[in-house]
């Protein structure tokens, strides 16, 4: 069963920085690729970015090209989402998820409870 555990939300200002963190569990870490979504307010969840199972390819939207950063540490059954220069419109539930190959936009339906992060204006 898989079990995904994020953590390092929270409450910044506009121009501030987080770096979230996803613990994975009960899966092949090491062979399974990882996306981040996010989910505002009386929004659908929408996808962030996503990077390989060997690290070689990490892939964003376009909102976070410049400022989100996707890594993972296989060591530790973890991927890990630096954001950078956080506006209000930042603010959701951001939750991590197993992607599949063909379409790293696509999750697996394995969800865990999310971080909440909050920037204010």
């Amino acid at each position: 069963q898989v079990q995904l555990v994020e953590s390092g939300g929270g409450l910044v200002q506009t121009g501030g920085s987080l770096r979230l963190s996803c613990e994975v569990s009960g899966i092949s870490f090491d062979t399974t690729h990882m996306g981040w979504f996010r989910q505002a307010p009386g929004k659908e969840r929408e996808f962030v970015g996503a990077i390989s199972a060997r690290a070689i390819r990490p892939h964003y939207v376009d909102f976070a090209k410049t400022r989100f950063t996707i890594s993972r540490d296989n060591a530790k059954n973890t991927v890990y989402l630096q954001m950078n220069d956080l506006k209000p419109e930042d603010t959701a539930v951001y939750y991590c998820a197993r992607v599949h190959d063909s379409d790293f936009a696509l999750p697996y339906n394995d969800w865990g409870q999310g971080a909440q992060v909050t920037v204010s204006s």
